[in-house]
C-alpha cells in the first residue's frame, strides 16, 4: 500500500549540475512521459529526476475526495516526492536551485508538498492542479516561500480539477509569500499547451 521509490533520470548528471528539476506525471503518465516534456523547457544544463508512480497513480480517487479515501497511498507519494528532493540535497544542490514541473495528478501533488513544506525553491510550474483534499486544510501548510515563484495554469472548465481550486491554491501560495502567475484558459481541455510552456520558461526556468 505504499510506492516503490523509483527515481528516473536525464540531464545533466546530477553530481555535475548546479539545478535540478524535478518533473511529476499525472495519472496514467509515466516518468519518461513527463522527462520527455524537458526537450520544450529551458532546462538543458539541469539534472531532471522524475519519480514513477507504483502503478501509474500517486493516488487511487479525485484530488478532491476525502483525503482519507486516498490514503496510504497520497502519504506516501508525499513522502517520494521528499525524498527526491533529498537525493538532491545530499549532491549539494541547494534548495534554491531545485525546480518542480508537474501535470494534473502530478501538479496537486507537487503543490502539495510544497505548500507542506514552503522555502525558497528554484520555482515551480503546475499544469492543471491544486492542492489535494475535499477541504482545504490550511493547518498543513506552513513555511515562507521567500517569493519563489510558481505558475499555475489551467483550463476552464476542467473535468478533473475545478478552476475554483487552482484559485483557491493561488491565494494560500500568495499568503505564504510565493510570487505567483495563474493563467486559465477557457475551454481548452486537459492537456498542455504551447503558451503554458512558454510562460513557465519565461516566469520560472529563466
Amino acid at each position: 500500500m505504499a510506492h516503490i521509490l523509483d527515481i528516473k533520470t536525464a540531464g545533466k548528471p546530477l553530481n555535475e549540475a548546479e539545478k535540478v528539476l524535478i518533473m511529476v506525471h499525472g495519472r496514467g503518465g509515466s516518468a519518461q512521459d513527463i522527462l520527455s516534456l524537458s526537450q520544450y523547457l529551458n532546462v538543458k544544463d539541469y539534472a531532471l529526476l522524475a519519480p514513477q508512480a507504483t502503478k501509474g497513480s500517486w493516488y487511487p480517487f479525485s484530488f478532491i475526495a476525502p483525503v482519507e479515501q486516498n490514503e496510504p497511498w497520497l502519504s506516501s507519494a508525499i513522502e517520494n516526492i521528499g525524498k527526491t528532493v533529498e537525493k538532491a540535497l545530499a549532491e549539494g544542490i541547494e534548495p534554491e536551485n531545485i525546480y518542480f514541473f508537474g501535470f494534473s495528478q502530478g501538479a496537486c501533488l507537487t503543490l502539495e508538498f510544497l505548500a507542506r513544506n514552503a522555502q525558497k525553491f528554484g520555482g515551480a510550474a503546475a499544469i492543471i492542479g491544486g492542492v489535494i483534499g475535499e477541504k482545504i486544510n490550511r493547518e498543513n501548510y506552513k513555511g515562507d516561500f521567500a517569493q519563489t515563484p510558481i505558475f499555475l495554469g489551467t483550463s476552464n472548465p476542467d473535468f478533473h480539477v475545478p478552476v475554483e481550486r487552482v484559485y483557491a491554491t493561488a491565494n494560500i501560495l500568495r499568503e505564504m509569500n510565493a510570487d505567483v502567475n495563474e493563467k486559465v484558459y477557457q475551454n481548452f481541455g486537459h492537456s498542455i499547451n504551447q503558451e503554458e510552456i512558454e510562460l513557465a520558461n519565461s516566469l520560472i526556468f529563466v
